[in-house]
C-alpha cells in the first residue's frame, strides 16, 4: 500500500508548540481544496469511498479518529491522534474514518477541487476497477 505517515515540522518553545505544511515539501501535491470533520457523535464513521484522482492529507488537530485504508488487496488501521502526523492517502484508496474521540478535529488536505464524479462510493464498484 503506498500511504504514507508523515511528521510534520514541529517548533517548540515556553509558549507551546506550532507545526506546518507547505505545498510540494510535506504535501506532495498543490493543495486545492481543505475541508475539516469535527462533533462527529459517537459511533459513526465518516468516508466509506475512494477518489479516482483526488489525493488526500488528513491531518488530526485535536483528538483522535482511525483511518481504515483498503488498496483492494490490503486493508490497514491508522490511528491518528498527534496534530505533527498526516497521513497521505494515495488515489484509487478506499478509506474511512472510525473512533472518533470527543472534540476531535480532522483536516483534510485535498489534491483537486470538489468533483462528486470523482467519487467510487459503492465498494464492490471500487474493486472491480482495482482488481479488474
Amino acid at each position: 500500500m503506498y500511504e504514507q505517515l508523515v511528521t510534520l515540522p514541529k517548533v517548540s518553545d515556553r509558549r507551546g508548540n506550532l507545526s506546518f505544511a507547505e505545498n510540494f515539501n510535506q504535501i506532495p501535491f498543490e493543495i486545492h481544496r481543505l475541508y475539516w470533520i469535527y462533533d462527529v457523535p459517537g459511533g459513526t464513521e465518516r468516508g466509506g469511498h475512494a477518489y479516482k484522482e483526488n489525493i488526500e492529507f488528513v491531518i488530526a488537530l485535536s483528538g483522535s479518529f482511525d483511518v481504515i485504508i483498503d488498496d483492494g488487496n490490503r486493508i490497514e488501521k491508522v490511528s491518528l491522534n498527534r496534530s505533527y502526523y498526516g497521513l497521505l492517502i494515495p488515489k484509487m484508496t478506499w478509506r474511512k474514518m472510525t473512533n472518533f474521540s470527543t472534540n476531535s478535529l480532522a483536516l483534510v488536505l485535498s489534491s483537486t477541487e470538489y468533483n462528486p464524479h470523482d467519487y467510487i462510493r459503492d465498494y464492490q464498484d471500487f474493486l472491480k476497477v482495482v482488481k479488474p
